[in-house]
Parts: C-alpha cells; sequence; structure tokens
C-alpha cells in the first residue's frame, strides 16, 4: 500500500468527498429536513445498539467534545440527553453539515469547529468527556491524538470510543477469509465481476499488484468503508492499551453482529463477544495529570 495513503490530506479528502453514511439515506439535497431523518431512521434501525449505550452514560450537564461527526445524529442524540456539546470533524463538509443539522432542529451547543484530531482547536481541560464513534481508528497518527484529547479533558475526564474490533466475525471470517477469498477469485475469473466493490478493489489492486494487497496489513483499510478508504485499524483491548499510553481502561464492551456479505443476524447473541463495534471508556492516568497540573503551574510561576 502506497505510504501516502495514510497521509492526512488524503483521509480528509476521502471523508470529505464520501461524508459518513451518506449512500445509505436520501438524496442531500435542497430537503435537508427529509435528509437527515431517512439518515437517522437507518442508523438507528441498522445500529439500535448505539441508542441504549448512550442512554447508559451520564451526559446531563457535562462539557462535551464529540471527534469526527458523520451526518451529527450522535450529536443530537448527545444534546438530547442533556449533553453541553462541541464538535470536531477533520472535514468541511460534516461540519457544514452538522450546522445544516443543528439550526433546522434548533439545538443548542457550544461551538463546532473544522480541525485535526492531531492539534485539537480547544483549550486545555476545556472538558468532562470527550466522546467519539467510529473515528479514531482511522487516524494513523494516534499517540498524537490521544495525548491531545488528554490535554483538553478536564482532571478526572472521560474517553469514550468506539473502536473496529480485532475479536469479531467480521474481521476474523468476513474480512480475513471471506473478502479476500472473494476478489482473490474476481482478480482470476476471464468475467468481469458486476459487484461494485469488487470492481473497486480490482481498480486498486492495478496499483499494489494481488499479493501485496491481499495481505492484512494493507487489505483491512479497504475493507472496514468500502475500497477508497485510506486507512483503518482494528482493535482489541491490548491495541488500545498501547495506543493511548495518557489512559486506562476504566471498562469495555462490544455490540453490533454486522460481518457482510455473511448473513450473521442469526449470531446476534454473540455481538458481546464477537460484535464489531468495541466501545472503550478510558481515564487520564493520574501520572500525566500531575504532569500537567505541574506543567501549566510553572507556566505562572
Amino acid at each position: 500500500m502506497p505510504s501516502n495513503s495514510f497521509d492526512e490530506k488524503n483521509i480528509h479528502d476521502f471523508w470529505n468527498a464520501h461524508p459518513c453514511g451518506e449512500q445509505f439515506a436520501s438524496r442531500y439535497d435542497a430537503d435537508y429536513v427529509r435528509f437527515f431523518e431517512s439518515y437517522d431512521a437507518w442508523r438507528y434501525k441498522q445500529e439500535a445498539h448505539i441508542l441504549k449505550r448512550l442512554d447508559a452514560i451520564d451526559f446531563r450537564d457535562k462539557k462535551v467534545l464529540e471527534i469526527g461527526l458523520g451526518q451529527g445524529a450522535d450529536a443530537e442524540q448527545l444534546i438530547k440527553r442533556g449533553a453541553l456539546w462541541s464538535g470536531l470533524d477533520l472535514t468541511p463538509e460534516s461540519v457544514s453539515r452538522v450546522g445544516r443539522r443543528m439550526e433546522l432542529h434548533h439545538l443548542p451547543f457550544q461551538a463546532l469547529k473544522v480541525g485535526s484530531a492531531l492539534d485539537i482547536p480547544y483549550e486545555d481541560g476545556s472538558f468532562d468527556i470527550v466522546f467519539s464513534h467510529g473515528v479514531l481508528h482511522h487516524i494513523p497518527d494516534i499517540r498524537q491524538a490521544q495525548q491531545q484529547i488528554a490535554r483538553v479533558l478536564k482532571p478526572g475526564g472521560e474517553l469514550i470510543a468506539m473502536f473496529y474490533a480485532k475479536r469479531s466475525v467480521n474481521y476474523l471470517l468476513s474480512i480475513a477469509i471471506v473478502r479476500r477469498l472473494a476478489l482473490l477469485g474476481a482478480y482470476f475469473s476471464p468475467v468481469k465481476p458486476q459487484n461494485a466493490l469488487l470492481q473497486g478493489h480490482l481498480q486498486n489492486v492495478k496499483k499494489t499488484g494481488i499479493w501485496d494487497y491481499l495481505r492484512m496489513e494493507n487489505f483491512v483499510h479497504r475493507n472496514t468503508d468500502g475500497p477508497g478508504n485510506p486507512y483503518a485499524k482494528v482493535y482489541d483491548l491490548n491495541t488500545v492499551r498501547a495506543d493511548f499510553p495518557n489512559f486506562e481502561i476504566s471498562r469495555s464492551y462490544q455490540d453490533y453482529m454486522h460481518a457482510p456479505p455473511l448473513p450473521v443476524h442469526w449470531m446476534k447473541p454473540l455481538a458481546g463477544s464477537l460484535g464489531w463495534h468495541l466501545w472503550v471508556h478510558l481515564r487520564k492516568r493520574e501520572v500525566f495529570e500531575r504532569q500537567e497540573a505541574e506543567q501549566l503551574q510553572s507556566t505562572h510561576v
């Protein structure tokens, strides 16, 4: 995989051109109300567990920064649950859409900014909670991002994030085996596949070669959010600990049985151990909070 696939600019360009989930809603045109209604209906039917998980978290009167906004569906849910919400997204397109949602639905919020998680444009110690659903696993320089998240959290603040789960049916079976075999079959078949996803993968193969493309460290990037996605990473708790050294895990849980093209709905009872979504609650380590306090004190001496 070309190394420049991991540049933040490429990630920005992909998500700015393909705002998360828009293909599952009505056309984003003048009827914006209809678009948001259709998107939310799809999202919370397909991923109904999200609302249940949000209900179990106390957002009321908490200053919350959401990193990565998509169409703003979760932002609206956080605000309705009492969060004093601020938003940050790498792409102007997402920020524009979320701003329109806020206006149309008369939702109160604190701030909404375009910016990078590698240099968060908010002051130190601004937030009680940083929330990020399905975004941090798309950041190659996650160590820098987690330092910035720790910086903007208040002492005792919490990061709540959803990561793609390595210990999942989707990763271990669908991506690692089924989709690789399907692509291999399409590559050697004399008949051009009609499937748009396979066509996209074959276009990528022309640039890298089939065997390099099929290596899991390359293949995973193109198999979470479509063949055009530049970067993605899957997580287990040990990977979370390694990538978020400023934090310690307070609790975690899995959900969402999802593994296309496999019909896995019958496996829904196993979502708690093999689901695609790994939710992790993390708190800043006390040693880093002490260091931040000492640094802040030294600047005022």
